[in-house]
């Protein structure tokens, strides 16, 4: 994947300058990964990737070749059905499997089973290693005793397994190809896999290419829409400009009507105030406000001080019912007294009247 910056297209023709400097780094000065091509280290660098690469493939077979051990089974199975079990799940194959299953297989002799079942814990990395008095133990007894004698007969088994995986991988590279031929793709494996790295790298940098030319042509179409919405407008304008610019001319006439006639109605309403609201009719109004405010302040004065006087016969306070009642009934035989004399001065005129 590079790592230079994406640029539109329609700024590099915008900008030669940049456009320049843009394909002189991308050329001439820089790497596809970004890095410079006048690096004086460049050398060291590259030998140092080339022993990288070097001691990763070493890496790449030991793996493959545990694997090939951890998994080894019958030679009964057939080479094609094994091969999409073994690409599917190689990684979930135990290090080791039991005595019974690599017992069916006949063609392997007792010490080979047994050093196929020993060799896979020994290599396993995940396990911690031996103390080396056990290591030494174990090589001094057969079946490792016996390893470079029985490595000829392991060798096969180990084969027979690369190539079913091969087989696997080729089945995926070339799906349509008859199985009895499949083989006749694995020695060109590592040349597929490369070209289709290579392809998915072109596809991705063709992908960002596509990208950018359809984000400027989404422009330029955005931009040709606008004029012609322009261009709509103008025309529009041309064929019903008099109407409008008519009806513009008759809102604006009637706007400054309706303001005119607003400031007419304000000087009248001034005239008017002016006409009701004499000098003097103001004066007699403000006295008379003033009269009306004292007048109010005396009777709430007034009001307050017949509240004190009824507050002192229980009038209107908590607490004075008894002492309310009493000056009713006062009232009453008051009023009742007030009656008697009454009557007795009209008989004693009458009296001096015969």
């Amino acid at each position: 994947m590079t790592m230079f910056p994406p640029v539109e297209d329609s700024v590099l023709q915008n900008n030669p300058d940049f456009a320049n400097l843009y394909s002189k780094l991308t050329n001439l000065v820089l790497n596809p990964d970004g890095s410079t091509k006048e690096d004086p280290r460049a050398k060291e660098r590259a030998a140092v990737r080339e022993e990288l690469n070097r001691r990763r493939l070493v890496c790449a077979k030991q793996h493959l070749l545990t694997l090939a051990i951890s998994s080894a089974t019958p030679s009964s199975t057939p080479p094609v059905t094994r091969a999409s079990s073994r690409l599917r799940a190689p990684q979930n194959q135990q290090p080791t499997e039991s005595r019974s299953q690599l017992q069916q297989q006949p063609s392997l002799p007792e010490p080979l089973l047994d050093l196929l079942l020993i060799l896979p814990p020994l290599l396993d990395a995940n396990n911690p290693p031996l103390p080396q008095d056990t290591l030494q133990l174990l090589f001094a007894h057969p079946p490792l005793s016996d390893l470079e004698t029985l490595l000829p007969a392991l060798a096969p088994v180990i084969a027979s397994n690369l190539r079913t995986w091969a087989l696997g991988l080729a089945r995926i590279a070339h799906p349509s190809t008859n199985p009895s031929f499949l083989h006749r793709h694995i020695a060109s494996l590592p040349a597929t896999l490369t070209s289709w790295r290579s392809d998915l790298t072109a596809a991705e940098a063709d992908l960002s290419t596509h990208r950018l030319r359809s984000l400027a042509a989404l422009t330029t179409l955005l931009q040709s829409a606008s004029n012609a919405l322009s261009l709509l407008v103008r025309a529009l304008e041309v064929k019903h400009g008099v109407v409008a610019r008519s009806l513009e001319l008759r809102a604006a006439d009637v706007a400054l009507q309706a303001r005119r006639h607003d400031a007419d109605a304000a000087i009248a309403a001034a005239s008017v105030r002016r006409a009701v609201y004499t000098p003097e009719a103001i004066a007699a109004l403000k006295n008379y406000g003033a009269h009306l405010r004292d007048a109010r302040m005396r009777g709430e004065e007034r009001i307050r001080g017949l509240q004190a006087e009824l507050g002192e016969y229980g009038v209107g306070v908590d607490g004075g019912e008894t002492k309310e009642r009493k000056m009713r009934e006062m009232s009453r035989v008051y009023r009742d007294m007030a009656r008697q004399m009454d009557e007795v001065k009209r008989d004693l005129d009458r009296l001096n009247q015969g």
